[in-house]
């Protein structure tokens, strides 16, 4: 599905700090249909995986919460229990310093148990695989990871991914739970974000 969502301005500096009013335009890429479809298989998949298994599903907040609600209620396992974290990188935005913020934690231990962590999106791969060598520090049985988003162009850090839904081309994307400054978090759909230049304010 290719088309427009819409405009909605916004203030942002440029060069020389200069202040100019854009536009924020919305391209959509994949559509609801789209991705509902492919978290039916992704769902299919990994319940023929844990077969006659327990798991424990753990989201990484906030990004990818819609996901893995769909993905929950598509699951035929029998013994599914449900987590939440919170990790960011410590460090610049543009260089990894190899450590994580945990700000959020499990609430249980995961020793000797199956673990599937659910993302978003992975792009560069660091956070992530800081977090799994931390999650493998207490034991767990296994350790697998599904991500609906994959930008593998950005990988700076090589991490183990079990199950992708998409792999996308490396454009900023907003909806389903992806968001820019905590909005379009909830268009059921992907969209591309560009900022283009409010012709009408000049």
């Amino acid at each position: 599905v290719q088309g427009y969502w819409g405009y909605k301005k916004c203030s942002i500096y440029v060069f020389k700090g200069e202040r100019k009013l854009m536009k924020e335009k919305l391209t959509v890429l994949i559509g609801e249909k789209e991705i509902q479809s492919r978290v039916e298989k992704l769902a299919a998949e990994i319940s023929e995986s844990y077969k006659g298994e327990s798991l424990l599903v753990v989201g990484i907040l906030r990004g990818a919460i819609m996901f893995m609600v769909d993905l929950l209620k598509k699951l035929e396992i029998n013994d599914v229990q449900i987590d939440f974290m919170a990790v960011s990188s410590y460090g610049s935005s543009t260089v990894s310093s190899g450590k994580i913020n945990i700000k959020k934690d499990l609430s249980e231990s995961i020793e000797g148990r199956n673990v599937l962590i659910v993302e978003d999106i992975i792009d560069t791969g660091n956070t992530l695989y800081h977090l799994i060598e931390y999650l493998k520090k207490d034991n767990p049985k296994s350790v697998k990871l599904c991500t609906l988003f994959d930008k593998p162009e950005r990988r700076e850090k090589e991490v183990p991914v079990d199950w992708v839904g998409f792999d996308i081309p490396n454009k900023f994307i907003v909806g389903y739970g992806l968001d820019y400054a905590q909005r379009y978090r909830n268009l059921p759909y992907i969209a591309e974000l560009a900022f283009i230049e409010d012709e009408d304010e000049k």
